[in-house]
C-alpha cells in the first residue's frame, strides 16, 4: 500500500512511497547514486510491462550484459541450459571483450553421473537463441561460489573470469 512503481527507460523498476527508506545511514553518496532526482529508489531490478499490466522481473541491471551494443538477459541464458539434461545448474556472465565491450561467459556445473564438454553447451544453445546470446566461452567448474544466503556470487565469477576473452588463456 502507498507505494508507487514505474519502470525507468532502460527497464529498471523504481519505487516510491512512505514505506521506501529514504537513503543510507551517512552515506550521501549511495543515497544519490541509489535515487532519481525526483526521489524515486533505483531497485536494480529489470523488468517490463506485460500486456495485462503486470510488470514481469527478467534480471538485475548489474548483471545485464551489452555485448555489442544489444542487451543479453543473463536469466534468459541460464534458464535455456538449466534445461539441458546433463546440466544441474548454471551461471551466465558478461566478461570484458575487445570487439564487443562484453561477451556472454557460461560457468556451468554438470549433474553427477553425467559427463558434458563445453562444445555441447555452445551447440545447444546455438541452435535455440540468437548467436548474441550464444556463450563465447563455457566453463565446467563442480560448484558455483555462493553466499551465506546461498545466492550465487557472479561477482567472484566475473573475477574469475574477467579476462578469458581478452587473451589465449584459461584462468586457473
Amino acid at each position: 500500500p502507498s507505494v508507487e512503481l514505474k519502470l525507468a527507460d532502460d527497464g529498471e523498476v523504481l519505487v516510491r512511497g512512505q514505506s521506501v527508506f529514504a537513503g543510507y545511514h551517512k552515506d550521501p553518496e549511495a543515497t544519490a547514486a541509489a535515487f532519481t532526482n525526483d526521489g524515486w529508489f533505483k531497485t536494480g531490478d529489470l523488468g517490463f510491462r506485460e500486456k495485462d499490466g503486470y510488470i514481469t522481473l527478467c534480471g538485475r541491471s548489474k548483471d545485464l550484459i551489452i555485448s555489442g551494443g544489444l542487451n543479453v538477459y543473463p536469466k534468459e541464458i541460464e534458464q535455456l541450459l538449466d534445461s539441458m539434461a546433463d546440466i544441474e545448474e548454471s551461471a551466465v556472465i558478461g566478461v570484458p571483450h575487445p570487439d564487443f565491450g562484453e561477451a556472454v561467459v557460461a560457468v556451468v556445473v554438470v549433474r553427477a553421473g553425467h559427463s558434458l564438454r563445453e562444445e555441447d553447451v555452445i551447440t545447444f544453445a546455438r541452435e535455440r537463441i540468437a548467436n548474441f546470446k550464444v556463450p563465447k566461452q563455457v566453463f565446467l567448474v563442480e560448484e558455483l561460489p555462493r553466499n551465506a544466503m546461498g545466492k550465487v556470487q557472479k561477482n567472484l565469477l566475473r573475477e574469475r573470469y574477467s579476462e578469458c576473452c581478452l587473451q589465449d588463456r584459461v584462468p586457473t
